[in-house]
């Protein structure tokens, strides 16, 4: 099930009020088990980032479009307002014996009244066009005011998760800092693509996204990206799928629940491997037993064991 976006900050609130701790003499196996955990909080936090982050951007769009469907009727409340204007100016200067004044210049009891008629209906044109154009606009702005108040609460949780991420980014920092102080490059595989990727040929979408997976071994893990120098998990497959016409969200779980599931016995390369209960991981599979991803911060895309973690699903872009 998915964490709330509150329950994932809840997490963060935790880690960040633990510090970093100090440790005199910790192995290499102590380290990545606290890096480890620091990254079990972290990236859920970075997939809920990418989806409410995309839903903000998808929202503003939105917004975009309906403030230029609505011009037509912003000018026509702008000529109102002219005509509004024009009345008072008449008003004004005719005054409140305004009606006197017409009365004094008619030539005739049936000429004045002809006159006061046809002011009647002037203003009952008027009145009536100004109705119609304010009623438009008030319906305006309720079918606006919606909109406007989900990109305002969007762009709050997107500030709160920006703030977020940086404190997740420091703690896995010092941790890194720390390992290499003590240990330098010790333990860390700098293989990213130690053996023939995809594993072997076949003439569909699938092995062309993997290709494409495998062609960006190395490149940094950066939060919220999707290339083309830089990926986060659901940034890579996005990318890659996106080579051969197929379009995703940016987000593990959506992901997951935007395409068809397979078996495990029927696993090609090309799908997608999704982990962990809550779905917040997801690389590309390339055949043997092995799969693209970008795992963490701090680390590159590379090539890793299908099982490296638990599995949730595997799913077919299509």
């Amino acid at each position: 099930m998915r964490q709330s976006l509150s329950a994932i900050l809840g997490v963060l609130a935790m880690f960040v009020l633990s510090g970093t701790h100090a440790y005199a003499d910790p192995s290499i196996g102590d380290l990545e088990t606290q890096i480890a955990a620091q990254w079990a909080a972290a990236e859920p936090l970075i997939e809920q980032y990418n989806l409410v982050h995309e839903q903000f951007e998808q929202n503003t769009a939105k917004q975009a479009a309906l403030e230029e469907q609505i011009k037509p009727l912003k000018l026509q409340v702008d000529l109102a307002q002219v005509k509004v204007g024009a009345i008072a100016e008449q008003v004004y200067e005719s005054g409140p014996g305004g009606g006197v004044a017409a009365m004094l210049r008619a030539d005739s009891p049936g000429q004045l009244a002809d006159q006061m008629l046809y002011l009647d209906q002037i203003a009952s044109t008027q009145s009536s066009e100004l109705a119609g154009v304010f009623d438009l606009k008030a319906r305006y702005d309720a079918a606006k005011a919606p909109i406007d108040q989900l990109v305002a609460t969007l762009h709050k949780q997107d500030a709160d998760l920006t703030a977020a991420r940086k404190v997740i980014d420091q703690k896995i920092s010092d941790l890194d800092v720390l390992r290499n102080k003590a240990y330098g490059d010790a333990g860390f595989d700098n293989q990213y693509r130690p053996s023939t990727c995809p594993a072997h040929y076949l003439p569909t979408k699938g092995y062309q996204a993997a290709a494409f997976a495998c062609g960006e071994a190395g490149k940094p893990y950066i939060f919220g990206a999707a290339g083309p120098s830089t990926y986060d998990c659901s940034g890579l497959v996005l990318a890659a799928w996106k080579t051969v016409g197929v379009y995703m969200p940016h987000n593990a779980y959506e992901q997951s629940q935007s395409m068809p599931s397979v078996k495990m016995a029927d696993i090609q390369i090309g799908d997608l491997v999704f982990y962990f209960g809550d779905v917040h991981h997801v690389a590309i599979y390339i055949g043997d037993g092995k799969v693209m991803n970008a795992p963490q911060a701090h680390d590159h895309v590379r090539m890793a064991a299908i099982d490296h973690w638990p599995i949730h699903s595997i799913g077919r872009p299509g």
